[in-house]
């Protein structure tokens, strides 16, 4: 493919680098009172982005046609999926956080700038087909967060959770390039295609290792069991819109680079990753339950629910087959709407004198208080919970069909026995809200902005969500086609 090709597979991605580059010498020059408009740009450039890539996936790209720079860049639909959802979910932090950041009198111009490179970072991690492209991409992105997670410099749990994200980050970056240079020392190549063609047959126990450092590192990354100690601090330390932006873009990121990494680099080899896979799922669900019982704090229950989701996602990943590929797509589409709303009614929880509070008591007899935010909550919660006919049992109904139909009807009974414990928190939410007696705290209203994401996300994972089904399964069966097309 010609240079003029691969550049225009890429437009998204030029699109974002240069105009992050713009708007920065914007912020260096206009100074902090233009970040409210600098903001509202970053949004038109995310939509903008959005238009640029979802003509790929309805048109189900794959195959040489979607292939840039020599095999080490692709779009197709599978990694349009992914970027489609890190557009919105970075769109929708990008709107509730000036009112957050103003209230502190921190709200700096680079803020949108950052999300715009993290957004790139992650652009570049769903369409890897290349060892090497793929830690470029996650290096960005870590980078980008690193600073966003200690945004809040007057608060010391800020700073500590920007510090401890970077010191595990690290760590788990250190892990993986561990497990890459195995890798290439054992397959010879650093092309996902090539160590799918050196992997196709007999593999030498150092390939073997590889393969488990590479997943350990992307572990970290989806915050899964057991690499998963950092999100709780991160999660409640960090600023409320940037843990929004944590539990949803990035997240989705990291799954679909260690899918596409699972099922096309490694995929010949299902059978040897396949047991690594099945422990974490099961052991984030177990985890990601169990941790979440005893919190106080919403942001950290919050945070033990992402993991917990992880280990449903994941039950897909192991199935090893298109329908698994697809049902993680669905859950991830699903995933992404409850955690912005349910982050969203959190950063809603303002006293009349502006103060964000976290305490689960907090919310105690919220439904006589503010009625209509209390519903908004507990649609979310009974959602992530997956009880029906909320949207979210539909997320976790499809990866279990899948990991049945691959034959691990133990993995699904096991992960529907987990989810039974998970709801137990998720239930008390509800249950402080609307039975135990009101707390004594005067609530102030939400902006525009967040209510308009409240309903929107609320009526996705309500009822009206199953409307959507059978669109959203379409283009997630497309997705998953492409990732499967070298198999």
């Amino acid at each position: 493919m010609d240079l003029s090709a691969s550049l225009s597979l890429i437009a998204p991605e030029i699109l974002l680098s240069v105009s992050g580059l713009v708007l920065l010498l914007v912020a260096g020059w206009a100074g902090d009172k233009a970040s409210r408009w600098i903001s509202l740009a970053a949004c038109a450039i995310l939509a903008a982005c959005f238009a640029l890539t979802a003509p790929a996936v309805c048109g189900g790209a794959m195959g040489a046609g979607a292939d840039a720079f020599g095999g080490l860049f692709v779009a197709d639909a599978f990694a349009g999926f992914a970027k489609l959802m890190i557009y919105a979910a970075a769109g929708a932090v990008l709107l509730i956080a000036p009112p957050y950041f103003e209230q502190y009198r921190l709200m700096r111009a680079e803020f949108p700038v950052l999300v715009l490179f993290a957004v790139l970072g992650m652009n570049v991690m769903v369409s890897a087909t290349d060892l090497m492209t793929l830690y470029i991409g996650l290096e960005l992105n870590s980078l980008s967060s690193y600073v966003l997670a200690s945004f809040l410099k007057t608060d010391n749990r800020s700073s500590e959770a920007g510090l401890k994200y970077f010191v595990l980050g690290a760590l788990a970056s250190g892990i993986l390039l561990f497990g890459v240079s195995l890798v290439y020392g054992f397959t010879g190549t650093t092309s996902f295609a090539g160590i799918r063609g050196a992997l196709d047959g007999h593999m030498a126990m150092g390939a073997l290792f590889g393969i488990t450092f590479v997943l350990a590192g992307l572990a970290f990354k989806i915050s899964a069991v057991p690499f998963h100690m950092w999100t709780p601090d991160v999660y409640e330390g960090a600023p409320t819109p940037v843990t929004t932006f944590f539990a949803s873009a990035p997240k989705v990121a990291a799954i679909a680079l260690s899918a596409r990494v699972a099922l096309d680099a490694f995929g010949p080899q299902a059978d040897a990753w396949r047991q690594i896979v099945v422990f974490a799922s099961l052991a984030s669900i177990v985890v990601g339950a169990v941790g979440a019982i005893g919190q106080s704090n919403i942001k950290r229950l919050l945070a033990y629910s992402s993991i917990n989701n992880v280990g449903f996602i994941l039950i897909g990943l192991a199935a090893a087959t298109p329908e698994g590929a697809s049902a993680m797509l669905v859950y991830l589409a699903i995933y992404v709407a409850m955690t912005v709303g349910s982050f969203v009614a959190v950063l809603m929880l303002r006293t009349e004198g502006g103060t964000h509070t976290e305490q689960i008591a907090d919310l105690s007899g919220l439904s006589r208080t503010r009625p209509l935010l209390a519903l908004c909550l507990a649609i979310q919660m009974f959602s992530l919970a997956g009880i029906p006919p909320l949207f979210g049992f539909w997320g976790k109904f499809v990866v279990f069909q899948a990991a049945v139909r691959a034959d691990l009807v133990p993995l699904a009974f096991l992960g529907i026995a987990g989810s039974v414990i998970g709801a137990f928190y998720y239930i008390k939410i509800v249950k402080v809200m609307y039975f135990d007696e009101p707390a004594d705290v005067a609530w102030k209203d939400g902006g525009k902005a967040h209510w308009a994401l409240l309903a929107i996300s609320t009526a996705a994972v309500s009822p009206l969500g199953y409307l959507l089904t059978i669109w959203l399964g379409s283009l997630a069966d497309k997705a998953a086609a492409a990732l499967f097309l070298a198999a």
